[in-house]
């Protein structure tokens, strides 16, 4: 009959299979924890090579024509100082824009004018001018046009206010476009015959084409 293993061999070797096991153990925590810290697969759009980010949707009409968003606004002193930092802006805006737009470029500006109606802080102001855009439709075609328009509206607004009347023929030197000496004349010759416009009240103003939105 064979004799047992010596008790000292017996706990070697419980002692090895308990490390191993708590080894063992250890690892597999380890492994599980690399395996929820690694970072979501990414879209396949947003992969190297795997096809183009999807195209933003066209702006519709509705979104650029709806109601105005903002609620009244009661504070006259805000209402003014309001009111003449969005005419700066809009006005250095039409001056920025190129003399020569591409289509994209035009469509652009047109969208940016019905939504900063749209958008305008004080809901009814921004009503008002809406009824000012729709009688007046906004010029985009060129530099020279987008800056004469603005000028023939801001006049529309005055006018409604009992305001004085700007001299359109200056809006090239009033709004600096950083713009070259030949470039700031053709806006002056042009404001030159919409400051006669606002005077009289009758314009020609062209309704060009929808944006490609609607």
């Amino acid at each position: 009959m064979p004799r047992p293993p010596p008790p000292g061999i017996i706990l070697v070797t419980a002692v090895l299979l308990f490390l191993t096991f708590i080894m063992w153990i250890s690892l597999q925590d380890r492994t599980e924890d690399r395996l929820s810290a690694a970072p979501a697969p990414l879209p396949k759009w947003m992969q190297k090579g795997q096809g183009k980010q999807p195209e933003v949707p066209t702006i519709v009409p509705e979104v650029q024509t709806g109601h105005a968003i903002m609620s009244h606004l009661g504070n006259e002193t805000l209402k003014e100082e309001l009111g003449r930092a969005a005419w700066k802006l809009f006005h250095t805006t039409m001056a920025r824009f190129p003399d020569k737009p591409t289509q994209d470029e035009s469509d652009a500006l047109k969208s940016y004018i019905h939504l900063f109606a749209r958008l305008y802080p004080c809901g009814e102001c921004a009503t008002h001018f809406q009824g000012i855009l729709e009688q007046f439709p906004p010029q985009t075609s060129s530099r020279s046009a987008a800056a004469v328009w603005a000028c023939h509206v801001h006049n529309e607004v005055n006018k409604s206010k009992n305001k004085d009347i700007f001299d359109c023929s200056q809006i090239g030197d009033f709004y600096d476009c950083g713009c070259a000496d030949d470039e700031k004349e053709a806006m002056s010759k042009a404001g030159e015959d919409s400051h006669e416009v606002a005077k009289t009240g009758k314009i020609g103003i062209e309704r060009e084409g929808p944006t490609r939105g609607g």
